[in-house]
């Protein structure tokens, strides 16, 4: 038997409304009307071969690939709207006003003791994911990344066997069209190369994937996933489901329909044979079936969520809530990583125009030569906007025009944990990232390198004469101690969370995941999304989710077919 959820009101402050419901639930049919599949209500067919549970990033792979097979019914629970004919979402350049919308389910941090508790992370709620949400950056994974992944335990993740993975998508991914770099960003490109020594680099994935990757470090124009012919996004639901979504009668859409539980076979109680959903505007409640396999791609918060509403997860946790323990994974939920950023601004003379998405160049930096790892640890966008969310808590001007650099960490040693506010599916999941807890203070240290090395740049030709003054954190602030707490107090994130659901050895009690990513314990489950990850991707891990998803999609089909 599945366990019993109770919806009852919320606690921890969250709203007990649908966080999937439409900003208008009364228009819901006509603003987003369903392609080969249902807004607001469970059609008659509520049995299907395969649930994907999630329809973004890696759920849209997943969905394709196993619906290449005619006779293999796919089904898909998102739940948000589809993106299809959504301009707001597939203008490339809208991305920011996405953030805090209500296609975002705009989830809050718990208190963090030495980092910044006013942090939102935005998860989309729409078809694609994140990446009808993000800013389509999209670099291909460097071979020390998934050959640790092999050392944790991931056995058949390594460089070798996933990273020809990269060559299958079907994203049109290439670096910024020559058209939309603007003066302001080639010149820090420019300004970079000479201030800091390192190459300038015509193509990041070319020199990742291919060329050895960075061991000198890097900056030029990022790879894009995008047209620049009309600045459309190329997300994993343009590039994978509009193209087939009405035309594959075996693959349907359950649109603003929210998996809150999974059920189980009472006379086997732990294979997964379906998903409990509530969908439509008064939250009809039923059973979608899956007579194989139910595969959970709900992202690194809410695949975990997902898990221990259901009775997967650490036991006694579960147990303290009223939610009964089906299978004890001790693993769920923990492990949590993500990509932590600080920002220092300049008032800057005008804004450019021409822009894919305000952000179109990056740095990446080795500090510690000495090290035998040849990975960059320092990474810097660069915004040519003001980037003024954590700055103006504190104080700091918004100016009319700004550039803003924004030194992130690679490779964070902090590990946080998503956990249940309570059994109630309404209330939003607990985030601690433990942001700058770990015990060495390596990633605070890696910021101050961070804001020291941005100073270098900005007094560097030619990009010095087109910024004016320090807007934050200001000349005043020049000691590594005062850099230091001003860079925690406004530090941000990049939106990478991952981790959280891991893919281990059988030695590994952590492991959530065995090496084919089914649910250790479970029969018929899988997760497949950014939370399989043993470790976070040094670069922006969404083309490694894809590349996971597409290596995932082979595991199912092998299982299936042999």
């Amino acid at each position: 038997m599945s366990p019993t959820i109770q919806f009852t009101d919320a606690t921890h402050g969250q709203t007990v409304t649908d966080p999937n419901a439409p900003t208008d639930p009364g228009t819901a049919k006509a603003q987003y009307p369903g392609v080969n599949g249902v807004n607001g209500h469970v059609p008659p067919q509520s049995e299907f071969d395969y649930l994907v549970v999630g329809g973004g990033t890696s759920g849209s792979v997943i969905a394709a690939r196993l619906s290449e097979d005619p006779d293999i019914s796919v089904a898909v629970i998102e739940g948000g709207p589809t993106d299809v004919g959504l301009e707001r979402v597939l203008n490339l350049q809208n991305w920011i006003n996405l953030l805090g919308s209500d296609l975002d389910y705009d989830y809050p941090t718990v208190e963090q003791p030495r980092g910044n508790s006013h942090i939102r992370h935005s998860r989309a709620r729409v078809l694609g994911g994140c990446s009808s949400h993000n800013t389509l950056i999209s670099f291909r994974p460097f071979a020390e990344d998934l050959d640790s992944w092999a050392q944790l335990g991931a056995k058949g993740w390594d460089s070798h066997t996933l990273q020809p993975y990269g060559s299958r998508l079907l994203l049109q991914t290439a670096p910024v069209h020559l058209k939309d770099r603007n003066t302001t960003a080639k010149a820090w490109v420019e300004s970079c190369s000479k201030a800091l020594g390192v190459p300038v680099i015509q193509d990041f994935n070319a020199a990742i994937a291919y060329n050895g990757g960075l061991p000198n470090g890097g900056v030029g124009f990022f790879p894009v996933s995008y047209d620049p012919h009309n600045m459309r996004r190329s997300s994993a639901s343009v590039a994978y489901l509009h193209p087939i979504m009405d035309k594959r009668n075996n693959l349907k859409f359950f649109f603003e329909t929210w998996a809150y539980g999974l059920v189980f076979d009472e006379k086997d109680p732990i294979k997964v044979i379906g998903v409990k959903v509530k969908s439509g505007q008064n939250g009809e409640e039923k059973v979608i079936k899956a007579k194989k396999e139910v595969i959970v791609c709900a992202g690194a918060f809410d695949s975990p969520k997902l898990l221990m509403l259901s009775g997967i997860g650490p036991k006694s946790e579960l147990e303290q809530l009223g939610i009964k323990s089906v299978i004890d994974l001790p693993g769920v939920g923990e492990n949590l990583q993500d990509h932590p950023e600080s920002i220092i601004m300049w008032r800057a003379r005008s804004s450019p125009k021409e822009t894919v998405m305000t952000s179109d160049a990056g740095l990446f930096v080795r500090t510690d030569k000495s090290n035998p790892d040849p990975r960059p640890n320092l990474m810097f966008h660069i915004y040519q906007i003001p980037f003024t969310d954590n700055t103006e808590r504190h104080g700091y001007e918004k100016p009319e025009h700004a550039v803003c650099m924004t030194p992130n960490i690679p490779r964070s040693r902090a590990r946080g944990k998503v956990s249940l506010a309570s059994s109630n599916p309404l209330d939003k999941p607990l985030l601690n990232f433990r942001y700058f807890m770990d015990s060495e203070d390596y990633d605070s240290k890696i910021l101050v390198e961070g804001i020291k090395l941005a100073r270098k740049i900005a007094k560097t030709a030619p990009f010095s004469s087109l910024i004016e003054d320090e807007i934050a954190p200001g000349p005043n602030v020049q000691t590594d101690e005062e850099i230091d707490e001003y860079a925690r107090k406004v530090h941000h994130t990049v939106y990478h969370p991952s981790c959280t659901t891991k893919i281990g050895g059988d030695d590994d009690p952590m492991a959530v995941l065995d090496e084919r990513c089914r649910v250790r314990g479970a029969k018929g489950l899988r997760v497949v999304d950014a939370g399989v990850f043993p470790t976070l991707s040094t670069v922006n891990p969404m083309v490694t989710i894809l590349m996971v998803a597409e290596r995932a999609s082979d595991l199912i089909k092998e299982d299936l077919y042999e």
